[in-house]
């Protein structure tokens, strides 16, 4: 068993005194997870589509680790706010209605190594069918 160093049983007692003084806990969903296959499909996770919060009631709708959807409708690198300008900002960031509402349009159309939606849900109904 591990030792706990003092410091650390102290900060946590004085937490648990503070704690009914501290205002009460918000709650936030900060991403969505939006797909055109089933979750527990083998490759699900690489054709989603995300939509993430931001900040100041704007949202970033992404795919993969750096792709980010325009306002365009065109697929941009690079989804860190602090080595982007606000022109840019306000071309990627949406309200969440539109963010998901574009996130669900582009799953439809989400391709990985050649392969469609369509193409991973065939996939899905043969490995289905050979393990039936």
């Amino acid at each position: 068993m591990t030792d706990i160093p003092d410091w650390y049983r102290a900060v946590t007692a004085r937490a648990a005194q503070e704690a009914p003084q501290v205002p009460t806990a918000t709650v936030l969903a900060t991403e969505y997870t939006v797909n055109c296959l089933p979750d527990d499909d083998v490759n699900s996770f690489v054709f989603q589509v995300r939509v993430q919060y931001r900040g100041e009631g704007r949202y970033a709708v992404i795919r993969g680790g750096d792709m980010c959807l325009g306002s365009d409708g065109t697929w941009d690198h690079g989804v860190k706010e602090y080595d982007r300008g606000n022109d840019w900002l306000n071309a990627h960031r949406f309200d969440l209605d539109t963010a998901l509402r574009l996130a669900k349009e582009q799953a439809a159309l989400v391709t990985v190594n050649g392969h469609t939606v369509t193409d991973a849900l065939n996939g899905r109904e043969r490995r289905v069918e050979r393990h039936a």
